[in-house]
């Protein structure tokens, strides 16, 4: 493409081209361009990088020049790639062969045009010639020519689908699609909107007839890999879970800790191994294994026990959303776990988590869509989503100032958290003694709150599934003097900020729902009073129950034996809402009750308590088990 009189912006893109194709092996993948740098920013494109998996060969460099007023360098000429080993997800225990190719373009100039250009290949052994991917144009692309294309042997063409955009540009040739943008627009995700809108500009192709040729192609794999031979050690293991009392429900649950606790998670992608389960045998000699040999590994105890589960093959990024609409892809997921039938009910294993996490009727994460792997083949299976019944986190915040205004009060603060981030506080704090962990918040706390810390107590319920740390010690407690002998406190967690106004710019689609992410939370607090002062003396900023958005916000207030307690506590209700809904609680906002849980103490004051809502006290109940409180009284 010619570049314009008067570029601006960091690059302008002469030629770019990502081109596919696909052949008996496999797919080759083509990319070629030729940049202008137009910033010194943009020199930072002379640094490249190429990465590729040697079991489907070698990548193939078709040019790499300097292109500078008329003249031509070969930069091959006088430099060379260096090829390293780099497993660049070593830490988070990824292994997965990939080589890596550097090379540093010498003497690259502002107003220098930057060819290069490879071909590479992904040849996965598992799918052999059965090929899906998908052509994306970025949607904040720099401005210039941009080709994509498709194109196949003869017997490999696939099914393909498109958005609008693609086609539009789209030229059809016997045996290829291809599609040309020149200067194309910048594209806005629309705010808010749900992810299945996040994603635009695209054409995606598979070989794959449905979901459920899927489901069949990674069943097989699967059965074959999870087959106990009779005289394995891992047969021990099931005799001796076999004995356990219980049911069935107690010997998956054995079997899963099982292969949560003594086998360690490592992802191994080596020799096809990115698709294909290692077998049930090879994981428990070696120990090891990513969710695939986990996941075969548990099928073959819980067959030899007896117990009907299969794979099920998952998004756990959150990308599920509008999964239903793509075309058939393995692609498309990320990991895999099992679930079983037991009694009656659907029980969701996954062998990569904490020995904390048992069977469950829900998974852990919020999946929208779960493959089943069946030797018939299954199609999506959708998993409906219901408000959360218990909080993601509460906050528990208890101050005993009993003794008087003027003294230090003893506090305890409780934290007691679900789902992942309960799983990552177990992971970190399991590890840790009782000594090392007091010390730690001795010396990160002290301060202007916590005078001294006496002690800390964490562990894990199981039964809630639930973090639970508690730290109790001595603290100041800010009361404000507002004359008079009267007193007033802001308590911690009590207020609310407004919510956003929900509004998308005038170019986007003014008609698409609104998305709200799932959250839980809810902060309890409980201040036992002074032990000079009455109930009658003391007050507190007004209860309220608002919904907005799809979200309720609620906060109560009451004052008993001698404490006065506040819950309060957010929750997503919807998931989603419509853009009337939201124009309609934009004009609530200004009604929106963002005051702090402000105390007060009168000593003037001689009025009777009336708690038109039951509040329970911090130490009344046990929070983990029994939330109700946190809900407000016309939850669903």
């Amino acid at each position: 493409m010619d570049l314009p009189e008067n570029p601006t912006g960091a690059i302008f893109v002469r030629q770019q081209d990502t081109l596919v194709h696909l052949d008996a092996k496999g797919q080759a993948q083509y990319l070629g361009y030729r940049i202008k740098v137009l910033h010194p920013n943009a020199l930072q494109l002379g640094n490249l990088s190429i990465s590729w998996n040697p079991a489907g060969g070698n990548p193939v460099i078709h040019a790499l020049k300097v292109h500078r007023d008329g003249e031509v360098i070969d930069v091959l000429k006088d430099a060379r790639f260096e090829i390293l080993r780099r497993e660049d997800q070593l830490e988070a225990a990824h292994i997965d062969g990939i080589l890596t190719a550097v090379l540093r373009v010498a003497d690259l100039r502002v107003g220098d045009e930057l060819e290069f250009s490879l071909t590479t290949r992904t040849d996965d052994p598992t799918l052999g010639s059965t090929s899906s991917g998908a052509l994306v144009l970025h949607p904040e692309p720099g401005p210039g020519r941009y080709r994509l294309g498709l194109s196949w042997d003869d017997g490999q063409k696939p099914t393909v689908r498109m958005t609008p955009a693609f086609t539009a540009a789209q030229q059809a040739g016997k045996q290829a699609l291809d599609f040309q943008f020149d200067n194309p627009p910048v594209v806005i995700a629309p705010k808010d909107a749900p992810p299945r809108y996040q994603v635009f500009r695209f054409a995606e192709y598979s070989d794959f007839a449905d979901w459920n040729a899927v489901s069949r192609r990674f069943a097989k794999l699967y059965s074959e890999t999870s087959q106990i031979g009779s005289s394995e050690p891992l047969m021990r293991e099931v005799a001796r879970i076999a004995k356990l009392d219980g049911g069935k429900l107690a010997k998956a649950s054995a079997a899963l800790k099982l292969v949560q606790q003594d086998v360690r998670y490592i992802y191994v992608g080596l020799n096809g191994g990115n698709l294909r389960p290692a077998d049930a045998s090879e994981t428990w000699s070696l120990r090891y294994g990513d969710c695939k040999g986990k996941t075969v590994l548990l099928l073959g105890l819980l067959r030899e026990l007896g117990i009907d589960a299969q794979a099920v093959m998952v998004n756990s990024s959150g990308n599920d959303d509008g999964l239903d609409e793509r075309l058939p892809s393995p692609g498309m997921f990320d990991h895999v776990l099992v679930r079983a039938h037991i009694d009656g009910k659907t029980h969701y294993l996954d062998g990569t988590l904490p020995p904390v996490v048992p069977p469950s009727e829900k998974p852990l994460l919020p999946y929208r869509w779960v493959l089943p792997l069946t030797s018939d083949g299954s199609g999506l299976e959708h998993l409906d989503w219901h408000p959360a019944e218990l909080p993601d986190s509460i906050n528990i915040y208890e101050i005993d100032a009993r003794q008087g205004f003027d003294e230090p009060a003893r506090i305890t603060s409780r934290t007691i958290i679900r789902g992942v981030a309960g799983l990552e506080q177990q992971v970190q704090l399991s590890a840790v003694s009782k000594a090392q962990m007091l010390s730690a918040f001795r010396q990160s706390l002290t301060g202007d709150t916590w005078q001294s810390i006496e002690n800390v107590d964490w562990h894990y319920d199981e039964k809630a599934g639930a973090s639970i740390l508690e730290i109790t010690g001595l603290g100041t407690v800010d009361w404000d003097d507002d004359g008079d002998g009267a007193r007033s406190l802001a308590l911690p967690g009590g207020g609310f900020n407004p919510p956003q106004r929900r509004v998308r710019t005038a170019e986007q689609d003014q008609s698409l729902p609104y998305y709200n992410k799932p959250e839980f939370s809810c902060h309890v607090t409980t201040v036992r009073l002074p032990a000079d002062t009455r109930p009658e003396q003391w007050s507190h900023k007004r209860s309220f129950n608002q919904g907005m958005f799809g979200r309720n916000y609620y906060r109560a207030f009451a004052i008993e034996d001698g404490s006065l307690r506040m819950v309060r506590s957010y929750r997503v209700e919807e998931q989603e809402i419509t853009a009337a809904r939201a124009a309609k609680d934009n004009g609530r906002i200004a009604d929106f009750d963002n005051s702090m849980g402000w105390i007060f103490y009168n000593p003037e004051r001689d009025r009777p308590v009336v708690n038109r809502i039951d509040v329970p006290a911090t130490f009344e109940i046990d929070w983990a088990t029994d939330a109700s409180a946190c809900l407000s009284p016309n939850a669903a």
